[in-house]
């Protein structure tokens, strides 16, 4: 797709978004339940369903995924698209795009060792390799855009409220 094509696609979406508020705000929906045995969530996800437990720091044995590493991929993937949406529409040609998604947790904190210690990942650090002919300021301004325009990662700044509900 190049930027012509993109702005023809989005076009009609932001007309329709500036003349309807309202129309912008689109849903997003995953399921999960604890169908599987242990300490786990199976989560339907796109290319199917994903079991999530333990991470081997909180006592699990390595064969679920790990929540926090899913994070990261969606921040990896939502980034990703973005990077590429934000330089198709600079007008930014990149030929290989390589990402990585890194962060740490402190196992302390979700295990309640110490109420001091954090809950949660982070900071988090997102890296693309690019191979392209554009110069450094241009990269500063497309790694600046992808961070502002990233939904997942503009998420990551406020806490999700969290509900338990009975039946």
């Amino acid at each position: 797709m190049d930027r012509a094509e993109l702005r023809s696609i989005q076009a009609p979406l932001r007309e329709r978004y500036t003349v309807d508020p309202g129309s912008a705000h689109t849903p997003l929906r995953a399921t999960g339940d604890h169908r599987d045995d242990g300490v786990t969530c199976t989560v339907d996800g796109f290319a199917g369903p994903v079991r999530a437990g333990l991470h081997e720091a909180t006592g699990g044995d390595g064969t679920d995924a790990c929540s926090g590493d899913m994070l990261l991929e969606a921040l990896l993937a939502c980034a990703g698209v973005t990077l590429r949406s934000v330089a198709t529409a600079m007008d930014v040609e990149l030929r290989d795009v390589r990402g990585v998604a890194e962060s740490s947790f402190d196992a302390r904190g979700t295990l309640g060792v110490d109420r001091a210690a954090p809950v949660g990942i982070g900071p988090v650090t997102v890296t693309f390799t690019v191979d392209t002919d554009a110069d450094d300021a241009v990269l500063e301004r497309l790694a600046g855009s992808t961070g502002r325009y990233c939904v997942v990662g503009q998420s990551l700044r406020e806490e999700p409220e969290v509900r338990v509900v009975r039946a």
